[in-house]
């Protein structure tokens, strides 16, 4: 049975019946899910659980992120990894611990991270804009990767890239809708809501990925390991921000299937409705689930997959020092 991602708006519990999940809303709706249908929950209503849940979700896998007030994500159920190898994570904290190869790792995923937002620009400077100036900006930034010697000074030359990147927001954007400057903690306008949010659901997607092998989240190449964030999840996904939640914004706000109305001003800031919400996670998830011919796999495979592959990219490189292939937009 194929799994899907099952995101939960509504406020209510969620309880095992027997083995199938149960959802029973304030509403007074019940719905039950087959939970070897389930892939990753995703909860932004207010929803109660227990143990005996979490027994059931552990046992098969399924890891659940939970999204607090406003839908901003607040954190993940991880259940017990299906895939345990106490040398990956030595390995992989060797990897870390080696500045060289440290290095290597983060200019890479920098390197892909600048090369998927030139691809985004040449994409619509060849529909009737003029981005030249991004676009060479973004080229000189990532010629600039190689010559870089510390990980702080390669993370100034993706800021300095992806803020040229932003510039040109407004001009993709169709009106009223415009970035101005990417502001967040909280997002200020319509188009930083939608960033915020994409963002927070491609990071969520590379958590899943990651937890389905046996590298530690945790430890990152380009952001430092802390104790509040999966830095390694962070690190995926600046590699995929521009292919997923980038395109998806632009798509939904030009073909109008989001509109004004679908957000809402609060004192700490803009964010969307629920409508607004379900309207951009039907699009996120119709991307995840598009196909394009893998040049090295020969064969179709989901953009959900190429998050997977690569992770294991990284892993394989972790463990035989074959080099690390982040993904950089061939199609």
């Amino acid at each position: 049975m194929p799994q899907e991602n099952h995101h939960i708006f509504a406020d209510g519990e969620l309880s095992r019946s027997e083995d199938t999940l149960r959802i029973d809303t304030l509403d007074g709706e019940t719905k039950h899910l087959p939970v070897e249908s389930v892939g990753t929950i995703y909860l932004h209503g207010q929803i109660d659980f227990n143990t005996r849940t979490l027994g059931l979700l552990n046992d098969h896998g399924t890891t659940v992120h939970v999204f607090g007030w406003k839908d901003y994500y607040k954190g993940s159920y991880l259940p017990k990894r299906k895939h345990q190898s106490g040398n990956t994570v030595v390995e992989q904290v060797r990897a870390y611990d080696d500045d060289e190869r440290r290095l290597r790792v983060a200019r890479a995923m920098i390197e892909a991270s600048i090369h998927n937002m030139r691809a985004n620009l040449k994409y619509y400077h060849n529909r009737d804009h003029d981005f030249s100036d991004a676009i060479h900006e973004l080229e000189t930034q990532r010629g600039r990767v190689d010559t870089v010697t510390d990980v702080p000074e390669l993370m100034g030359v993706e800021a300095t890239a992806r803020k040229a990147y932003y510039r040109c927001f407004d001009e993709i954007l169709r009106d009223p809708f415009e970035l101005t400057r990417r502001e967040y903690n909280p997002p200020t306008n319509e188009a930083n809501a939608l960033v915020s949010f994409l963002n927070a659901m491609v990071y969520t997607t590379c958590v899943s990925a990651i937890r389905n092998t046996a590298l530690d989240p945790t430890v990152g190449y380009l952001h430092e390991p802390g104790d509040r964030r999966f830095t390694l999840s962070l690190d995926i996904a600046d590699i995929f921000k521009p292919i997923l939640a980038d395109r998806v914004l632009f798509r939904v706000v030009n073909r109008q299937q989001v509109s004004i109305d679908d957000f809402e001003q609060e004192l700490d800031g803009c964010l969307l409705t629920e409508d607004g919400r379900l309207a951009v996670l039907e699009a996120y998830e119709e991307t995840l689930d598009r196909t394009v011919e893998h040049p090295r796999l020969n064969r179709k495979v989901s953009y959900k997959t190429l998050v997977q592959t690569d992770v294991y990219s990284l892993k394989k490189h972790v463990l035989t020092g074959e080099p690390y292939r982040p993904t950089e937009r061939w199609w």
